[in-house]
């Protein structure tokens, strides 16, 4: 802790909130800089005091001292970038160039000390009698220094330096101009007859996103509750591919333009694995992943392309002869395929988006995921009514076990607004930890971007959408039932290809009528989801799950050509993307369109070399829920054994060995595979 009493900076001393919330309310601006500053001093001379210190090395005067060290410097770099991405502004985006720069020369600074470096060697060739959470953590050390450069020539050290800087504000940047261009652009419509076929709340939704910017008629934008329900449901099929070529050239020209930044940032990322050993960024980036190595996820991905493409290719074939039976004189084009699929499934399922929307209405959901995880986990949620909040539109929620034992603060934010990234995500403001007995229960923040409550509506949300919060409160349940004892292998703290395995094994009762019977209540009458209709919902679960699958490949593909590659990347860039791609899509390339300029998970996320995980931990969620099925979904000695060996351990073990302790046999893709022959 900072002694800083007399300080009036919120950032520099102790959170006299309720659970140590951040104070959001009394933070200015001007308060991030000084504050960064400072603490990243205050934690140089905390790393001093180990490498002075003259007693031999050991697990806990280094390892340990390390891992504790810095705890503000944390707790404010999560509080600084998780603002920048859920409410941020045109100072913050100044601000985290500034601020990255600053911590990746304190980062740098500390990977490549020497005399540190030499004392963390030292415990790992004599450290003994460790526990599997305290070898896990020395292991996970060790391999940051090296990763970091620690073994380097003084010449490579020096650039590796330099790579880093440029690294961290070209992510940086990245995502801002996929913010920017995400918010520059608007579908105005001024003719009522440009709305056919659009429910009657996203028509409602739009004529108030219309009024709010102070024109007449009606406003769509890029955010996806307006884009998904248009490209839906609107019969007009230009307005449709303009607004497709609008959401998939985000970031391609102008002053935002991604392009030479995803050459740039390619291009580094492989003279840094270069650096340190390593013929590409992939080989170096998936050494600590259960998948290991480029030809393990290469096999993978290949084998769901096997299975999975001539399955998405009779999809398209069958949606192509119910289109033409509805008169379509055309190819279908990509701005066609949700457009026909809806309509498709409504007819072979008498199911569609606005039959169920008002079943979930949002509280409601919430209520659900809430009741679920207490029947399951025995949690209970208490809203808090005075813990800071970020923004008027997030709640918090104070969260216990069965016997009344405080766990964690819980955030709840799902609407669009300017300062927020599009998509939905789970982090942390703090992370959970129990260093010497001092428990720190952890803050969780869960960020989505939902459809609005309208004047005559309350939120009512698409099955997607609903599915989406189930998926990101599997991921807020890995952090609240974390039990370690180190804040870096806690929670979410695990191999990029496991840690998708809470969020996506939630997603699978999002059809199970014992879960749906929980919540799903119609918002005005208060019925009960009728059978029938969770009956055709169930049916419906696999329906062009062929294409889903393809499409989910495309992704992994795409990012493992530009991580494999083994010399710098000089090609045009949608040349590229078209080779990455050319065997997993199934339409036609559209003329400039790019996966790549707004591809946040890999340029400015953490799945560089990793978006192959979402199928990967696909495999494992549906291996894992077959033991739901065959028990009851509502097992309690299953969800016990599911958090003891899961959601609890954070990454203190290898995770294989944490799921073979659960699942009591090594995982499969059966499961998985089973979705595509029951979508056939």
């Amino acid at each position: 802790m900072i002694s800083c009493n007399k300080e009036t900076n919120p950032l520099i001393t102790e959170w006299n909130t309720p659970f140590q919330t951040p104070p959001f309310e009394q933070i200015k601006n001007e308060d991030y800089l000084p504050a960064f500053k400072k603490i990243i001093e205050s934690t140089r001379t905390e790393v001093n005091s180990i490498t002075s210190n003259k007693s031999l090395p050991t697990f806990e005067n280094t390892v340990e001292a390390l891992e504790t060290g810095g705890k503000w410097l944390k707790r404010i770099t999560n509080l600084f970038f998780n603002l920048n991405e859920a409410e941020t502004n045109d100072t913050l985006q100044v601000l985290a160039q500034e601020i990255s720069s600053l911590l990746t020369e304190f980062n740098n600074d500390l990977y490549l000390n020497e005399r540190l470096f030499e004392r963390v060697k030292y415990v790992k060739t004599n450290a003994s009698e460790l526990n599997p959470e305290q070898q896990m953590l020395l292991d996970e050390t060790y391999r940051a220094f090296v990763a970091s450069g620690a073994n380097l020539s003084e010449a490579d050290k020096a650039q590796f330096r330099e790579i880093t800087k440029q690294l961290a504000l070209l992510t940086l940047t990245f995502g801002q101009n996929v913010l920017a261009a995400t918010n520059s652009y608007i579908l105005h419509l001024t003719d009522e007859n440009d709305l056919k076929g659009l429910p009657e709340g996203i028509v409602e939704a739009a004529r108030r996103e219309a009024a709010d910017r102070k024109l007449d008629g009606w406003v769509f934008t890029l955010h996806q509750p307006s884009y998904l329900p248009f490209i839906q449901y609107a019969d007009n099929r230009d307005l449709r591919e303009k607004l497709y070529r609008a959401y998939n050239s985000k970031a391609i020209s102008g002053e935002k333009s991604n392009i030479e930044i995803i050459r740039q940032i390619t291009n580094l990322r492989l003279q840094m694995a270069n650096l340190l050993g390593y013929k590409s960024y992939a080989e170096f980036n998936l050494e600590r992943t259960m998948a290991k190595n480029i030809d393990a996820v290469n096999n993978f991905l290949n084998s769901l392309i096997v299975a999975s493409k001539p399955v998405a290719e009779a999809e398209l074939e069958n949606l192509r002869r119910y289109a033409a039976s509805l008169g379509a004189d055309f190819s279908l084009m990509p701005w066609d395929l949700s457009y026909y699929s809806e309509k498709l499934k409504s007819s072979k399922y008498n199911l569609n988006d606005e039959m169920t929307r008002p079943y979930f209405k949002l509280e409601n959901v919430v209520k659900g995921a809430f009741q679920l995880s207490n029947v399951l986990y025995g949690l209970n949620y208490e809203l808090q009514c005075d813990v800071p909040l970020y923004h008027p539109d997030v709640t918090a929620y104070r969260v216990t076990d069965k016997n009344g034992r405080y766990l964690a603060v819980l955030y709840l934010d799902f609407f669009p607004r300017e300062g927020k990234s599009g998509g939905a995500w789970m982090t942390n403001f703090i992370e959970q930890s129990n260093v010497g007995g001092t428990e720190q229960r952890p803050v969780v923040s869960l960020v989505c971007n939902f459809t609005k409550p309208t004047d005559t509506k309350p939120s009512l949300l698409t099955f997607r959408e609903m599915e989406t919060f189930l998926h990101e409160f599997g991921h807020g349940l890995h952090g609240i039932l974390s039990d370690v004892t180190y804040e870096s292998l806690a929670g979410t703290n695990v191999y990029h290809d496991f840690v998708e395995l809470p969020s996506q094994f939630m997603e699978n009762f999002c059809v199970e009528k014992e879960f749906l019977d929980m919540f799903a209540q119609h918002y005005e009458t208060g019925e009960k989801m009728p059978p029938e209709l969770i009956s055709r919902i169930a049916e419906s679960c696999n329906f062009m799950e062929g294409y889903a699958c393809i499409r989910q490949l495309n992704f992994g593909r795409l990012d493992m050509a530009y991580h494999t590659l083994e010399k710098p990347l000089e090609q045009d860039i949608s040349e590229f993307e078209k080779a990455a791609v050319k065997d997993t899509g199934v339409f036609p390339p559209v003329d400039g369109t790019l996966i790549s300029s707004s591809f946040a998970h890999i340029f400015s996320g953490g799945y560089a070399a990793g978006y192959y995980g979402y199928k990967w931990s696909e495999a494992l969620d549906a291996d894992a829920f077959s033991m739901f099925k065959k028990n009851g979904i509502f097992d309690t000695d299953t969800a016990e054994s599911f958090k003891e060996n899961i959601l609890s351990k954070g990454g203190t073990e290898d995770p294989m060995q944490l799921y073979i302790r659960f699942r009591k046999q090594q995982p499969t893709i059966d499961a998985l595979l089973k979705k595509l022959e029951v979508g056939k």
